[in-house]
């Protein structure tokens, strides 16, 4: 069988890699903790082992999947192209840098900073992964648009907007956004937009937060914006402690929506 595509899938501590056909179809997985090859397609054990054979340590046991749960369901009938829980933290940023380095020499690419900036947020979102919350990276809208972070827990979903303040003091007057002595930006509106498109896209309600990564000082912030959440990247594990809106399994569903490519070509 050629053209036997492995994509690698880590999440919540899980990490698999999946083998699926050109058309996108999975014919098996490959479990790193359970060392075991779930097959889909038991007369294509050869070349699915193959296909592995770069990736695997050892000899892995090799049978049928166990009973699947509604998430391997949805998991196998998604598309890898279509799939967004691979993302990295500022997936859109990574893949413009690589397209276009730039030929600053004299001063840092503003895109490395953004870039930055959303990695650090990043990194403190996925934390709060064990606490049963979900969250997907550069999440894509029609055009040129993404959401920086989708957040989803028990205490709703969240469309997150990083942005470098770069130590800088802060100002909030709503809608402006004033970086030290940077051009006031109209950056509440924007949070405001993009968490109704998200809203649009998953029939949920979606809370808007700007964070403000690295920040010295914040002036304004308290009530400011009473529907976008403006916090600091120091107060975000807050969240974590909030909860009462979501059950598990509404997070989950949100969840395998949210994942999709698909669900965000119409907002």
């Amino acid at each position: 069988m050629a053209g036997l595509r492995v994509t690698p899938v880590h999440r919540n501590g899980q990490a698999r890699l999946y083998v699926s056909l050109p058309d996108g179809r999975a014919v098996a997985w490959y479990d790193r903790d359970s060392g075991h090859v779930s097959l889909l397609l038991d007369d294509h054990w050869a070349e699915v082992l193959a296909a592995l054979r770069p990736y695997v340590v050892g000899a892995p046991t090799v049978g049928p999947p166990p009973v699947p749960t509604p998430s391997d369901l949805v998991r196998l009938s998604l598309h890898p192209d279509d799939d967004l829980a691979p993302n990295r933290p500022g997936e859109a940023l990574l893949g413009d840098l690589e397209r276009h380095p730039g030929t600053h020499r004299l001063r840092t690419d503003p895109r490395r900073r953004e870039l930055a900036a959303q990695q650090r947020a990043g990194a403190v979102l996925e934390r709060l992964e064990g606490a049963g919350w979900r969250v997907l990276h550069s999440v894509p809208l029609p055009g040129a648009a993404r959401i920086d972070h989708l957040l989803l827990g028990p205490a709703g979903v969240f469309a997150v907007r990083s942005l470098d303040t770069r130590r800088h003091r802060v100002r909030i007057a709503d809608p402006l956004v004033t970086v030290g002595r940077a051009t006031p930006l109209p950056l509440l509106r924007d949070a405001r937009h993009q968490a109704e498109r998200a809203s649009l896209a998953l029939a949920a309600a979606v809370r808007a937060v700007l964070l403000l990564v690295d920040a010295e000082r914040v002036e304004g912030a308290p009530g400011a914006a009473p529907d976008v959440s403006v916090l600091t990247d120091g107060a975000l594990p807050e969240l974590a402690r909030a909860g009462g809106v979501l059950k598990p399994a509404d997070v989950e569903s949100l969840y395998w929506t949210a994942r999709d490519r698909r669900t965000w070509l119409r907002v």
